[in-house]
């Protein structure tokens, strides 16, 4: 009987220890950043926003090779498309110029690049599930790189009317406005995703209805642009 309850315990130990948490956070956190743009009419950059939306973002610096440094940047299209200026923001508050190497409104994905190369997250086609845990790392409300957890809800939504091309992994992590560009991770800390969109009709409040840009269309739609 005791035999059994320890096998019983230091099986459930594992299930928990591979689950998301510190570890999670250690592996990704470095690679996702504010994204800051000045907006036309303001002269400040995270400023000038239109009205119910967040003056700030989020990006992942990203690379297409393993266990490299990267200057390149992802971030919603919707953050910086209209911007004049765009300065991003590290976990640890360095600030560097960016500049908008790629627009693709039709995904609503963009490229961003800065002069110098930051700890990036490999941006490659990895399996995953409905029900598996996951965890967003983005700039919610602008307060900063912060994570929230939860599962996966559904996989490969589309036709929703946010895009013109749509695969979304849908999830019901906490996301809210700033949070746009953000790194949706396996507990592992891999990317899986980018936080593009919160379904709800009613107000620009997380509804437990949340979509990311699945890896795979963010590599179809990057190696189209001109300096992948």
């Amino acid at each position: 009987m005791r035999l059994g309850l320890l096998l019983a315990t230091i099986f459930f130990a594992d299930i928990i220890a591979a689950d998301h948490g510190p570890e999670t956070w250690r592996r990704a956190h470095l690679s996702v950043v504010s994204v800051m743009p000045t907006w036309p009419g303001y002269e400040r950059p995270g400023f000038g926003a239109p009205r119910g939306t967040a003056p700030e973002g989020s990006g992942i610096i990203y690379s297409l090779t393993e266990n490299s440094l990267s200057n390149k940047i992802l971030t919603a299209a919707h953050v910086v498309d209209r911007a004049t200026k765009v300065q991003i923001q590290t976990h640890d508050l360095q600030r560097f110029n960016a500049k908008v190497e790629w627009v693709d409104n039709d995904s609503d994905i963009a490229i961003l690049s800065i002069d110098s190369k930051l700890t990036s997250l490999p941006l490659k086609d990895i399996p995953f599930s409905p029900g598996e845990h996951v965890c967003v790392l983005a700039n919610p409300f602008g307060l900063g790189i912060s994570m929230s957890c939860g599962v996966i809800s559904g996989l490969n939504r589309s036709d929703i009317g946010f895009n013109a091309i749509e695969d979304f992994i849908q999830t019901d992590a906490a996301v809210n406005p700033g949070s746009s560009g953000g790194a949706l991770v396996n507990s592992d800390g891999q990317l899986l995703g980018m936080i593009a969109a919160i379904f709800t009709k009613e107000a620009d409040i997380d509804a437990g209805v949340n979509f990311a840009i699945s890896a795979s269309l963010l590599m179809a739609r990057v190696n189209q642009s001109p300096n992948p």
